[in-house]
């Protein structure tokens, strides 16, 4: 196992808001987290708040300078830098008291650390001079966690200038953003999530940065967070091919995760693990090769050795023997965990109102929603004030948002520039032309909430923060859309950071008296509801095509039940009730999907 922190987890990007601080909050305890490069504006808030905060100096960076987006980014991400290692440096400065941080830092850490061993040996030790000794190492040993950031791969809008004709390329927000990430001091990755842009992997190797030395050492690391192997497979190979090295894989499941959920074709997180498990290795051997060869052609200095290859996991896990198990079986470097941490104000961004809802909610409250203009299911929370400001705009006729930030816009079926499906632009529009068909009433009515159902994702997912640094005035831009996963409905209070860490490495319990399942049960769960409703849309006009997929992703789901079933006995050793009852629950999903058959259903 690959483990290059002194944690054995990291907090993933959720929304735009919630995660995008969270480097000034706990990497100088050794925890890394991730940020999102979405938004600029909303970047460029946060480097405002946290300049005036230290009293540091701040210029803005307006739209109307060049290459703004970029510059965002980049003096973002130095502010971040620079107030870490400040952090960091203070700390090392602090008495090993029962109230320090640098204390704080070492009770975090898990039991079976090295590092932690070494603190517990300071503690015992009586003689003055080698606990001093003993100190002074510890404090050398502080290292900040890894400040890394995400791009929504999809998420790439092309820009226009002040004559109204495109920019280039390397202008459109992903490239961009890269550029900001590739041009900052932070040393740390940088994660690709929902798919592959080529346009975006093609512009990578233009930055040095993302090259090896020749101990296969990066200055900047790419992650790739993928839903199954092949996935893995096909990305890493054409990074490699590009002279790029994946440093991990960040594998999320599907369905029980945050924000955007981005189904497989009914392969399980289980089966999905086992066959990384098997095929880890001859993966990072053909992935060197094509790497190497790359490098070679471009007459660029090759690694002596393969570059390591860490391997995570993230979505829906909610105990410490979940946690370890996925170590131990699977060989996971490490796990992420989000939803979670957003019930802890010291790690994560969320505003006061919308915290209670967090500690309130039930799985009746939160929803696989059809709320993203992407037109990507989306986990989210009912009745949030995003939701209330939707209807409310719904009911005085003014349905949409103004949409200014414009970075989901994707469609042209009115227009020739993309806008977005959230948009007041577009809803009046496409319902202009519904009531224009003069379709059956219910028929209208089922296409009319179709339309109305989109919300906007941008100033919602980013509202957290602009409510928390006092930066948001208007009533309309105090609406927040929020993204948990179903694992919150297990989870119920507000946590201080060493429980949820403690809740991590087993030293504490977060989870509420919900009856829990395994995470596996869980997903499968989901999975099966999400069969269900696709062999139901499509029922009516059922096509060749979507029999052979709604029949495949059945095959899968069984097969994954299969799995589990076989795994039973190691997963929970010698804890027979565990097993009998975790067996009942896959045979009842087992016999749901005997029961309702495409091939039945077709029949009938």
């Amino acid at each position: 196992m690959v483990q290059t922190s002194p944690h054995m987890f990291h907090i993933p990007v959720m929304g735009l808001a919630f995660s995008i601080d969270s480097p000034l909050k706990v990497a100088r305890f050794g925890i890394s987290s991730v940020a999102s490069l979405s938004d600029d504006a909303l970047m460029e808030y946060t480097r405002q708040h946290y300049s005036q905060l230290y009293q540091k100096p701040y210029l803005p960076i307006t739209p109307k300078e060049e290459d703004y987006r970029a510059r965002r980014v980049t003096a973002f991400l130095n502010l971040t830098d620079e107030l870490v290692k400040q952090q960091v440096e203070e700390i090392r400065l602090q008495e090993f008291a029962p109230d320090t941080e640098l204390t704080r830092y070492f009770t975090l850490l898990p039991d079976n650390s090295p590092l932690r061993a070494k603190y517990e040996q300071m503690l015992q030790t009586a003689d003055p001079e080698q606990r001093e000794a003993l100190q002074q190492e510890l404090r050398r040993a502080v290292v900040a966690g890894s400040i890394d950031v995400n791009i929504m791969t999809k998420l790439d809008r092309v820009n226009y200038g002040k004559d109204g004709k495109p920019l280039p390329q390397e202008y459109s927000d992903a490239l961009a953003a890269l550029r900001g990430f590739a041009q900052s001091t932070v040393k740390s990755s940088i994660i690709f999530s929902a798919g592959m842009n080529m346009r975006l992997y093609g512009y990578m190797e233009q930055f040095p940065c993302f090259l090896p030395d020749a101990a296969g050492s990066f200055e900047k690391k790419v992650i790739i967070k993928v839903s199954d192997y092949r996935s893995a497979m096909v990305q890493g190979k054409i990074l490699a091919k590009k002279g790029i090295w994946v440093s991990e894989y960040r594998i999320e499941s599907g369905l029980n995760c945050g924000g955007h959920a981005f189904a497989t074709d009914g392969y399980l997180i289980g089966p999905i693990l086992e066959e990384f498990r098997q095929n880890r290795e001859s993966l990072r051997e053909e992935l060197y090769s094509l790497f190497s060869s790359a490098l070679a052609t471009r007459g660029l200095q090759v690694p002596h050795v393969i570059p390591a290859q860490r391997l995570t996991v993230q979505g829906g896990i909610g105990t410490a023997q979940e946690d370890a198990f996925l170590k131990q079986h699977f060989g996971v470097d490490a796990t992420g965990w989000g939803t979670p941490f957003l019930l802890v104000p010291e790690a994560t961004t969320v505003d006061e109102p919308t915290l209670q809802q967090l500690v309130k909610a039930t799985s009746d409250d939160l929803y696989l929603s059809p709320i993203s203009p992407l037109g990507v299911p989306f986990n989210a929370l009912r009745n949030t004030s995003s939701e209330r400001q939707k209807q409310e705009r719904i009911d005085k006729g003014k349905p949409g948002s103004p949409c200014e930030k414009k970075h989901l816009v994707s469609n042209t079926e009115f227009t020739d520039e993309p806008i977005c499906t959230a948009s007041r632009k577009y809803q009046r529009r496409k319902l202009e032309q519904l009531q224009s068909l003069q379709l059956a009433p219910e028929v209208y009515k089922a296409e009319e909430a179709k339309v109305l159902e989109k919300e906007c994702l941008c100033d919602g997912l980013a509202t957290s923060a602009l409510l928390l640094f006092n930066m948001t005035k208007k009533a309309a831009t105090k609406a927040v859309t929020i993204c948990p996963g179903p694992n919150l409905a297990y989870f119920s209070g507000i946590f201080k950071l060493h429980e949820m860490v403690g809740h991590i490495y087993g030293r504490f319990n977060a989870l509420n008296h919900t009856y829990r399942p395994h995470m596996f049960v869980n997903e499968l769960k989901m999975y099966v509801d999400y069969w269900k409703k696709k062999k139901d849309e499509q029922l009516e006009e059922l096509t060749d095509k979507q029999l052979k997929y709604l029949q495949n992703f059945r095959s899968n789901l069984q097969e994954g039940i299969a799995y589990y079933k076989q795994l039973l006995p190691t997963l929970f050793q010698d804890q027979l009730e565990r097993q009998a009852i975790m067996l009942d629950e896959l045979l009842a999903f087992e016999d749901q999907l005997l029961s309702e058959s495409v091939e039945k259903a077709v029949a009938i």
